[in-house]
């Protein structure tokens, strides 16, 4: 039977192995790996079929281009579904960088794939504020000298506190990004 979203969705963020993981929760790690390659080619057919962003998501990405704000994505997912995302959202001309998972040799903690997207769009890793919803974002976008921002209304485990990540900012909803005291200083 079909999983219901709230079981999957605190571990969304943490992949295919993870949400794999909660599916088959009698599998061991290694059970579960060998499903990735199957997962993933079900989730390319289906992509984008139950997608949807986050309020104010799109009024916020709007209001980053009206204010001459480039933008761009870092994400661990694979490139290749990433990028199958994009035009069903409208940001395929939108979005200035795509940085999957496996893009790099590195991926998230490690700040490679955001020095990266910040070399490819022309600008210093420091004129660059990162916005995630998972400790690694916040990790990695410390590590590569870039302002961060954690997102409280993404895909989060429970227990995962994001006071304790280290944010230079922490915000409940997108529309929190304009206003001009949560932004730090770059």
């Amino acid at each position: 039977a079909p999983l219901a979203l709230a079981s999957l969705r605190p571990v969304v963020s943490k992949g295919a192995r993870a949400m794999l993981g909660v599916a088959f929760a009698e599998l061991d790690a290694a059970a579960c790996a060998a499903l990735v390659p199957e997962f993933l080619q079900r989730y390319e057919g289906l992509i984008g079929t139950q997608s949807q962003l986050f309020d104010g998501i799109e009024q916020m990405l709007v209001r980053l281009e009206d204010a001459g704000c480039v933008w761009g994505i870092v994400t661990n997912k694979p490139e290749y579904l990433a990028r199958l995302i994009l035009p069903q959202l409208g940001w395929e001309q939108r979005c200035a960088v795509l940085i999957g998972g496996d893009t790099l040799a590195e991926r998230k903690p490690h700040p490679l794939p955001l020095v990266i997207a910040a070399e490819r769009i022309g600008v210093a890793p420091a004129q660059c504020v990162y916005v995630g919803d998972d400790e690694r974002d916040i990790v990695a976008a410390r590590a590569a000298a870039m302002a961060s921002v954690a997102a409280l209304w993404g895909y989060r485990l429970d227990d995962d506190d994001p006071t304790h990540w280290q944010a230079d900012v922490l915000v409940e909803q997108p529309q929190a990004l304009w206003n001009a005291a949560t932004w730090p200083q770059i």
